[in-house]
C-alpha cells in the first residue's frame, strides 16, 4: 500500500508539472483520488497508438502512468489522459466553495478530482448521457456527497427540462463543434468554461472561455486534442469554420467570444450565434 501511494504522489507531480503548473490542490487531488476506482477490474486496456496493450495483471500501480486507460475500447472511450486533464483543470481553476458543472462524466474520476478539488462547501453537477458509464460513475461517486449525477444530455436537458444553475466552472470532456447557449447563459461573472472545440475530422482546439462581465467573455486556446462527439452540438458550418480557421492561422491569435449572428473583420471562427475574435472583449 505504501508502494501504492508513493506512486500516485509521483504521478501527481508528473501530470500537473507536466501540464505547466505547480498548483498544489491540484497535486493533492491527483494524489488523493484512486484511479482504479472508476475502472472496471484489472487487467486494463492501455492505449497504444491506433490500438491497446493489456496489462500484465490487475496492479493499481500500472495505472499511475500518463496514459489512457480503456473504458469501452471497442468504441475508442477512454478514461481521459491524465497530463491533458491536468493542463484544463489548471486553467478551469476550481476553488473551495464553486459551483461546478462537469459535461461527459464518464465513469467519475475526473469528476471526484473537481469535487476534491471544490471541498464540501462546493458542488459538481455531472452529466453523463450514456448509461453504462453513468451506472459505473453513479456507484463510484457514492462517497463524493457534494456529487449530483444526472445520466442525461447537459445540452438538450432530455429527461426533465431542468436549466442549469449559475455556475463558477463549466467542465466539458467531449468535443463540440456548437457552443451550447445554456452553457454560457449558466456562467457567473468571471466563471470560466474549459471545452473542447472540434471538427468533424482530426483534431480541435481546448479553449478557455472565462465571462468578464454581462455578455463578454475573454477566450484562449490551451492547446490541440481529440475527443469524442459531444451529441447535440455538432453542426456542420461551425465544423468547417473551425476546421479552415486551424488550418490557415494560429489558434494563439483568440482573444475573445462574442455573441452574434453577424461575425466582424475580427471573428477567428465562428458558430449560430457566436464568434471567437482576435480582439479583446470590450470594456
Amino acid at each position: 500500500m505504501a508502494l501504492l501511494e508513493e506512486h500516485r504522489r509521483f504521478f501527481a507531480q508528473l501530470v500537473v508539472h507536466s501540464a505547466g503548473s505547480t498548483d498544489s490542490p491540484l497535486v493533492a487531488a491527483f494524489s488523493q483520488i484512486a484511479r482504479e476506482d472508476f475502472l472496471e477490474a484489472g487487467p486494463w486496456w492501455i492505449c497504444a497508438g491506433a490500438g491497446y496493450l493489456r496489462t500484465p495483471d490487475a496492479d493499481p500501480r500500472w495505472l499511475y502512468q500518463d496514459v489512457l486507460v480503456g473504458l469501452d475500447p471497442q468504441n475508442r472511450i477512454n478514461n481521459g489522459q491524465p497530463s491533458m486533464h491536468a493542463l484544463c483543470l489548471a486553467a478551469a481553476a476550481p476553488r473551495a466553495a464553486d459551483r461546478v458543472i462537469h459535461v461527459g462524466a464518464g465513469t467519475g474520476y475526473y469528476t471526484a478530482i473537481l469535487a476534491h478539488l471544490v471541498g464540501p462547501k462546493g458542488s459538481v453537477l455531472a452529466f453523463e448521457r450514456d448509461r453504462t458509464l453513468a451506472k459505473k460513475a453513479s456507484a463510484s461517486l457514492k462517497r463524493w456527497p457534494n456529487v449530483e449525477l444526472r445520466a442525461h444530455s447537459a445540452v438538450t436537458q432530455e429527461s426533465d427540462g431542468r436549466a442549469l444553475p449559475p455556475a463558477d466552472v463549466i467542465y466539458v470532456n467531449a468535443g463540440v463543434a456548437e457552443l451550447p447557449t445554456p452553457w454560457l447563459d449558466a456562467l457567473k461573472p468571471g466563471g470560466r468554461l474549459v471545452v473542447p472545440l472540434t471538427p468533424d475530422d482530426g483534431y480541435g482546439l481546448l479553449l478557455q472561455i472565462t465571462r468578464t462581465g454581462s455578455g463578454r467573455f475573454s477566450a484562449r486556446g490551451l492547446g490541440r486534442a481529440g475527443f469524442t462527439p459531444c451529441i447535440g452540438t455538432r453542426d456542420t458550418c461551425a465544423s468547417r469554420s473551425l476546421a479552415h480557421a486551424l488550418g490557415v492561422e494560429d489558434w494563439r491569435v483568440i482573444r475573445s467570444l462574442v455573441r452574434g449572428d453577424k461575425p466582424d473583420a475580427s471573428a477567428w471562427c465562428h458558430g449560430r450565434g457566436w464568434w471567437l475574435s482576435r480582439s479583446p472583449p470590450e470594456d
